[in-house]
């Protein structure tokens, strides 16, 4: 099922999902919001309104910047709860999870990760309360980007854990060889744009629009 060619194929189009489809969904409010709405009504998952709720948080002003903050933190206290539940089963899963979080030495640097989550989490928490208004959203992505690393902890070296090496997923060298011309010359135009658009955005908006 997963032969070379799939892999290759599944890998190139996350790649052109990620450079190419991501930044144009992530410019302005409205289109950004469109989709963090779409995602929370098809899946039913609060994670998406509560990015929603940090994007409005950041963004807007008046009635609907206190709005914002009213489910952000009911929502934020539900991430961090399910966050810690998943850390906590996920080393009892299978023996090798066990012996990369709790192994000796490698728990010296592991142990890192529980406390980058709790100090982000109380920081979430204290930004939606009140602050600048641009931390709540940025702690919540940085929150995903946690969870990820210590996904990644966990079954490393394996992208489908116990039968796909990440060596054994990756695409052939002259494809990656193609891609790293590509993607060196597009990485940089791609990140000036988003640059720019978020510069042209960086106010919040009310009735008149931005300011």
């Amino acid at each position: 099922m997963f032969d070379a060619l799939y892999l290759a194929r599944l890998q190139f189009a996350f790649t052109v999902s990620f450079y190419f489809i991501f930044p144009a969904f992530s410019i302005g409010l409205a289109s950004f919001l469109m989709v963090l709405e779409a995602l929370w009504l098809r899946t039913g998952q609060g994670v998406y309104y509560l990015l929603g709720s940090c994007w409005l948080i950041w963004k807007t002003e008046g009635a609907l910047h206190k709005h914002a903050r009213r489910p952000a933190k009911g929502l934020a206290i539900g991430l961090i709860a399910a966050i810690a539940l998943v850390s906590a089963a996920t080393p009892f899963l299978e023996g090798r999870f066990y012996e990369r979080w709790f192994g000796w030495p490698g728990v010296l640097a592991s142990a890192q990760m529980p406390l980058l989550v709790a100090i982000t989490a109380f920081a979430l928490l204290r930004s939606i309360k009140g602050g600048r208004d641009w931390l709540p959203f940025v702690l919540t992505r940085f929150l995903f980007a946690l969870s990820m690393a210590g996904l990644a902890i966990s079954i490393w070296p394996d992208v489908v854990p116990g039968r796909v090496s990440i060596w054994e997923a990756a695409a052939p060298e002259r494809s990656q060889s193609f891609m790293l011309v590509g993607a060196g010359i597009l990485i940089p135009i791609i990140l000036a744009c988003t640059t720019w658009a978020y510069w042209v955005f960086r106010g919040k908006t009310n009735e008149s629009g931005y300011h």
